[in-house]
């Protein structure tokens, strides 16, 4: 759904469309099972790895923005799968869904008027939804990235 303020549209873009990128959901639920456990030769994280990365790192930002009861996880131990591959295909599909899940979340607390994306947000130390929404985009795009390269490494192999 579009929203009339072109700013909040800009950032649900930002957050959802393939303008300067690919896009995350394609990227996502597309990815070839049989890669979906597997660290090329040199490379840090595994896809499965960097998929649950973005999930648990959106969720925290997420939860944040939302409220200031909210206990971010343990940096980095718990930003991080402990395992390198999914422990099933259905670990792969859930993480997926819960990544879009509360990428539409983000998306409704951006479009929703009633907040105000530049003011402060009361529980933080001068954060804004607007920080807090281009912060997703941005740490999202990076690990989209390293994902999109992982596999075609993989898909090379």
């Amino acid at each position: 759904m579009k929203t009339a303020d072109p700013l909040r549209q800009h950032l649900i873009n930002l957050l959802t469309k393939a303008e300067a990128h690919v896009d995350l959901e394609n990227s996502l639920t597309d990815f070839p099972r049989e890669l979906r456990g597997v660290k090329p030769e040199g490379a840090p994280h595994t896809p499965w790895q960097l998929l649950e990365h973005i999930r648990i790192a959106q969720w925290d930002i997420l939860e944040f923005s939302k409220s200031g009861k909210h206990k971010s996880p343990k940096w980095p131990d718990e930003y991080w799968p402990k395992t390198e591959a999914p422990p099933t295909d259905k670990s792969w599909d859930k993480s997926v869904k819960q990544v879009l899940a509360d990428l539409d979340a983000m998306c409704e607390l951006v479009r929703d008027p009633k907040h105000d994306l530049t003011a402060k947000l009361p529980h933080g130390d001068g954060q804004t939804l607007l920080r807090e929404a281009l912060l997703v985009a941005d740490h999202n795009a990076y690990h989209l990235g390293q994902l999109v390269m992982v596999r075609r490494i993989l898909e090379r192999e």
